[in-house]
């Protein structure tokens, strides 16, 4: 099954900070491939075009649950 998901690579800039760069797998690839919150992958250089993405042996850390806020009144 060949699949493409076009995304955007951002960068996140912090005072006294180095610039990070984030790629966000979208949610569709997500669930086509059964990618979950917390899961660990590993990514690895093929050549300069190529990057491979492969789920480690571990199990994914539960996922964090948001609590409700309190409204004020």
């Amino acid at each position: 099954m060949k699949t493409q998901h076009q995304i955007t690579v951002q960068a996140i800039r912090s005072k006294g900070c180095n610039p990070r760069l984030y790629v966000y797998v979208p949610l569709a690839l997500a669930s086509a491939i059964g990618l979950e919150a917390g899961e660990k992958v590993q990514w690895t250089l093929l050549d300069r075009n190529t990057l491979q993405m492969e789920r480690s042996d571990s199990t994914p850390s539960p996922a964090i649950k948001k609590t409700p806020t309190s409204k004020k009144k």
